[in-house]
């Protein structure tokens, strides 16, 4: 049981890697979106194109759910909402290994 628990420490480092990625792809987007960032630069195209192929598969299966508001897209809040309930529950099933 005890061989889980670093197994499980490395499913949260990875959801931790791509919290991050999505928050830096909403980020992104909007300076991109807002004219501060240019999207023909060879450089941020590459980058937001790379953030969008990790996090888009996600987002289109949340936004198959979820409504529309507008141009609000709730999809990157509702996957990190999902993220970090994930991470709790593997944080109680850690508890409960330690304890067992």
């Amino acid at each position: 049981m005890s061989l889980l628990i670093p197994i499980i420490k490395v499913f949260q480092i990875i959801i931790n890697l791509y919290s991050y990625i999505i928050i830096f792809s909403v980020i992104l987007s909007w300076l991109v979106n807002f004219g501060v960032l240019n999207s023909y630069n060879q450089f941020v195209y590459l980058i937001y194109n790379s953030l969008n192929q990790m996090t888009e598969p996600l987002y289109y299966r949340i936004r198959k759910f979820i409504p529309v508001f507008g141009n609000i897209d709730l999809s990157p809040i509702i996957l990190l909402l999902t993220l970090y309930l994930v991470q709790m529950y593997l944080d109680m099933f850690i508890v409960w290994l330690s304890t067992t």
